[in-house]
């Protein structure tokens, strides 16, 4: 920790030297934004946190709820540092989390460290509409998860998003995009990764995973690209949409869930096996309405880890499939509601996780939009195998 501090002293010192000759950006613009006196680089730092509590309750026999448990935490602290270097084609991302929920998962696959970096990644833009990108950030998975956490229209994400993401993973990412007509837009991206998640030290333990993920907007761009952003804040004047779908293999992946989730050990080392996950989503807007659908359909070739006598060894990969929707509409005070459905059918194997449906209903006060807002909702789960919940939570969000 020590070192991490000393570390984010030497950044910020150069921006600190002549804060009383300049000013700062506006809110939420970043806390410095500084460019080079040649121009050949640029810097803006920013800040957010979340401060979530929650409340919840287990639903009795007789109707009633027992069991009351209730938190308070810091869910989320992050601090991020992008810009150019050299020329505005070649663009970068440093993201680092501070929260104990952020830096969480240590491991001896992780050098036993923290886990603080989320994103350090350069996005080189080599030729025309092409984009190369290199370093550790979020593979182009489910809408909902390249979603930023500081930008979602409840407090956080579903239950579809915690069973099936592929978040983050280190390699490369080629992104293009044309229009096929005036304003019928394409964008391809197609990822080559490690397979084992972010801050792996260890190396490559199983085989490599690979992503392709196709978006269509037939009816041209969405404002300041806020298809990747929840609620429908820039009141879009003409109806804009996008669909997409996302396929991504692991070979011989080692974790239950792809990149993400346990290791799979058996008696030779780790059990391997071929992982894939199916996402198909779409996100529409029209002035201060939006829906988003999710679809995610997780295979494997063996989903049941083995030993090398055939004997299992309680490991199973999470298959199964989930849909989830979501709507909201914005009043012009920036008041909103919102809802939220979401369908897990995990493989019969899994009891403890074979069936649920949770249902969400969300108000959320956007006082400067994403930036600083505070949002709450309520959520009850049923479940075929467990007890039923109740839900309550209540976060605000501060984004400099």
């Amino acid at each position: 920790m020590k070192n991490l501090f000393l570390v984010l002293a030497v950044l910020l010192l150069p921006f600190t030297t002549n804060a009383q000759d300049s000013k700062g950006p506006t809110f939420g613009q970043g806390i410095f934004d500084r460019v080079g006196k040649d121009s050949t680089w640029g810097m803006e730092i920013g800040a957010r946190m979340q401060l979530l509590s929650i409340a919840q309750w287990d639903k009795a026999e007789d109707g009633g709820l027992t069991n009351p448990e209730q938190n308070f935490l810091v869910r989320r602290a992050r601090l991020k540092f992008d810009g150019f270097a050299y020329s505005p084609k070649l663009r970068y991302k440093i993201e680092l989390g501070l929260s104990n929920r952020d830096i969480s998962g240590a491991t001896e696959f992780t050098a036993n460290a923290p886990r603080y970096i989320y994103d350090a990644v350069v996005m080189w833009n080599f030729y025309d509409n092409f984009e190369l990108w290199f370093g550790q950030t979020k593979l182009p998975g489910n809408i909902e998860r390249v979603i930023s956490s500081g930008n979602l229209q409840q407090v956080d994400r579903s239950l579809l998003n915690s069973r099936f993401n592929i978040d983050r993973d280190l390699g490369f990412q080629l992104r293009h995009h044309f229009e096929l007509t005036e304003k019928f837009l394409i964008r391809e991206k197609l990822a080559f990764s490690q397979g084992e998640g972010r801050n792996v030290v260890s190396g490559n333990l199983g085989g490599h995973q690979y992503t392709a993920r196709l978006e269509l907007l037939p009816f041209g761009s969405f404002t300041d690209e806020s298809e990747y952003s929840g609620s429908a804040l820039k009141r879009e004047e003409k109806p804009k949409l996008m669909l997409a779908a996302t396929y991504d293999t692991n070979q011989n992946a080692v974790k239950s869930r792809s990149n993400q989730g346990a290791y799979m050990r058996s008696d030779v080392g780790f059990f391997e096996t071929d992982i894939n996950t199916l996402f198909i989503d779409a996100m529409f807007k029209y002035q201060g309405f939006s829906f988003m659908a999710e679809y995610a359909q997780r295979t494997a070739d063996d989903p049941v880890a083995k030993n090398s006598d055939g004997s299992p060894t309680g490991d199973i990969v999470q298959v199964g499939e989930g849909l989830n929707l979501q709507t909201g509409y914005l009043f012009k005070s920036n008041w909103e509601i919102s809802g939220r459905f979401t369908n897990i059918d995990m493989d019969k194997d899994l009891a403890a996780l074979n069936r649920q449906k949770q249902y969400t209903m969300g108000l959320s006060k956007y006082i400067v939009g994403h930036k600083l807002k505070v949002q709450t909702d309520v959520s009850y789960l049923s479940a075929d195998t467990g007890i039923d919940e109740l839900m309550a939570r209540l976060q605000l969000e501060l984004h400099f």
